[in-house]
């Protein structure tokens, strides 16, 4: 068993272009975490050298191989103090002359390994091309050490290679910018893989760029052990290779629980050609043109009487209708209970739905809501969708929960529907818990995700305030919703995403239901919460100004054409 080890984040703010003066400075920087017993020190992206570089002309003079004399001064350190070190530096290789932004891991014995950036950010292609390691997981004697460059944790891909690959910590380096930290980038990707995250995150401002600092070591289970706000600094935590082996979130074997045989479209890239060419492509099954519409998400608390139940799907379906939405997502099992699932299960000819069939065509709205479902002799966690226009859709949960596991069967195929205003995809519960999921939706053209759930507490935490001064409108301010996991589900993927969570009537429990907006980066935020009530309403906009290439975010997902399929292929088998 490999025993827990300090660890220590470096925060720093590095002079454009003085790469003696910075190194020095991450030298006595790294020393001090050494002394206080770090055996795994990070350091921030380029800190050896800042970050804005104009061209490859400009940044020729700082480039360096690996190992080279940069690193050997970082080795000596970790020979003398036997401990771990990562430092972000530009790298030029010898053989081709190719510039990579880079991180090193050294250890005790010299240079470990080598991280490429391979998800570039807007500044990389100005002078250094997209790396060409992969992403791997080194074996060390304090344990699993994976590495990732700012921009690589925007995509759920990296990280999660990174937990296939056994990572214990994923040492996070970045140049992170344009809102709070510790960001819910580095929350998410920490809390769906079951794994620890170190961050170095730079501060301060450089060529008009103002960076954010809040450098800090996130847990398993998405605590944030300690973070530096602005500030050259350092932060410490515990890091336990025994917990990060569990690959846990909120007590589920995630890892285990994946189901690769349904990913395989994560090997593609729909997105790189033209959207409104692709998903139009031989007519077949085109996407419909985008427009304005109003969506509502409900929660609610559902009992174990189905009449009951409808009661309060059909009040509050006018609810919706009356504030003008074209479709209402409903939490999991809100028609038929969440205590005995087995017990309240329903087969697809129930007068229920015939009931909401009813309703759908009378208020000509969409509804989608949860249930348990009994056919063939099996039961499954499932989601009926009425809508007005289109026969009636039955989509089945494809990861269950443990508990869910004792009596349902996972169902075995995604749910697209094309309404009136876009494309919808639905996922239940459980299914949010992997990032897959929801991108094999995004990948075929889905502009909104419904998710009905039932999720407990865990997914959620606020932010106390930076004293780093974003440009406007970039908040920098408390906040008591910084994080939502499924706010990170809708901006990772550029789609709006519905999150319709069950609420406790006994223990004050908020669901933190809400839809959210395809960008995670534009503020103020467009997205509505449930908050004192049963329902929000929010306007989704998905029309476009351009006839010839889309102008929508939700439409042109951009961070879904900057995905790299070329290094996924461990997800997939």
């Amino acid at each position: 068993m490999t025993p827990p080890f300090k660890a220590a984040a470096i925060q720093f703010e590095p002079h454009l272009g003085d790469k003696e003066r910075n190194v020095v400075a991450l030298l006595t920087l790294v020393e001090e975490a050494a002394k206080a017993g770090a055996k795994l020190i990070t350091t921030p992206e380029m800190g050896t050298t800042g970050y804005c570089w104009y061209d490859r002309a400009e940044v020729s003079g700082f480039v360096e191989t690996i190992p080279g004399a940069t690193t050997d001064r970082f080795a000596a350190l970790a020979r003398d103090y036997d401990c771990f070190i990562v430092v972000g530096l530009p790298e030029v290789d010898a053989g081709t002359k190719l510039y990579y932004n880079s991180a090193a891991l050294i250890g005790p014995d010299g240079l470990v390994g080598v991280h490429r950036k391979t998800h570039p950010y807007i500044s990389e292609p100005k002078w250094a091309v997209s790396g060409d390691l992969g992403h791997r997981v080194f074996d060390t004697k304090i344990g699993r050490i994976a590495m990732l460059i700012c921009m690589d944790i925007h995509f759920i891909e990296t990280a999660r290679l990174a937990a296939l690959g056994g990572a214990d910590v994923i040492c996070h380096i970045s140049n992170w910018l344009a809102e709070r930290t510790p960001a819910p980038y580095w929350i998410s990707r920490a809390y769906e893989n079951g794994c620890y995250l170190i961050e170095s995150n730079r501060w301060g401002l450089e060529r008009g760029v103002q960076f954010s600092g809040g450098s800090c070591i996130i847990a398993p289970g998405a605590e944030i052990l300690a973070v530096i706000d602005d500030g050259d600094g350092i932060v410490y935590g515990t890091i336990d290779p025994a917990r990060a082996r569990l690959r846990q979130a909120s007590g589920e074997p995630l890892l285990s629980q994946r189901r690769p045989e349904l990913y395989a479209e994560l090997m593609t890239n729909t997105f790189s050609w033209n959207p409104r060419d692709f998903f139009t492509l031989y007519d077949h099954q085109p996407i419909p043109e985008g427009r304005v519409a109003r969506i509502a998400v409900c929660e609610t608390a559902p009992s174990d009487d189905i009449d009951e139940n409808l009661q309060t799907l059909l009040k509050l379906g006018e609810e919706a209708k009356a504030r003008g939405a074209e479709l209402v997502v409903f939490p999991s099992l809100a028609l038929t209970g969440l205590s005995a699932p087995v017990a309240t299960a329903i087969s697809a000819n129930h007068f229920a739905f015939q009931t909401l069939d009813a309703l759908s065509k009378r208020l000509e709205i969409s509804i989608v809501a949860g249930f348990a479902e009994e056919a063939d002799g099996q039961r499954h966690m499932s989601v009926v969708i009425n809508s007005p226009d289109r026969p009636r859709t039955i989509y089945r949960q494809m990861h269950l929960t443990m508990a869910e596991q004792s009596w349902a069967t996972p169902g075995d195929d995604f749910c697209i529907l094309d309404l009136p205003f876009g494309r919808v995809g639905i996922i239940c519960g459980h299914d949010a818990a992997f990032p897959e999921a929801a991108r094999v939706l995004a990948l075929r053209g889905c502009d909104l995700i419904c998710c009905p759930s039932n999720i407990g507490g865990g997914f959620y935490s606020a932010h106390g305030g930076s004293a780093v001064r974003q440009p406007e409108p970039i908040p920098f301010g408390e906040d008591p919703l910084h994080w939502h996991h499924y706010r990170v589900r809708a901006g990772e993927n550029n789609c709006y995403f519905v999150f319709a969570n069950t609420r406790s009537e006994t223990d004050s429990m908020e669901g933190m239901s809400g839809i959210f907006g395809p960008d995670a980066f534009a503020f103020p935020r467009k997205e509505a919460i449930v908050r004192d009530g049963s329902l929000a309403v929010a306007e989704i906009d998905l029309s476009n100004s351009d006839p010839t290439y889309p102008t929508n975010v939700a439409r042109r997902k951009d961070l879904i054409l900057m995905r790299q399929p070329h290094h996924y292929g461990p997800l997939v088998r």
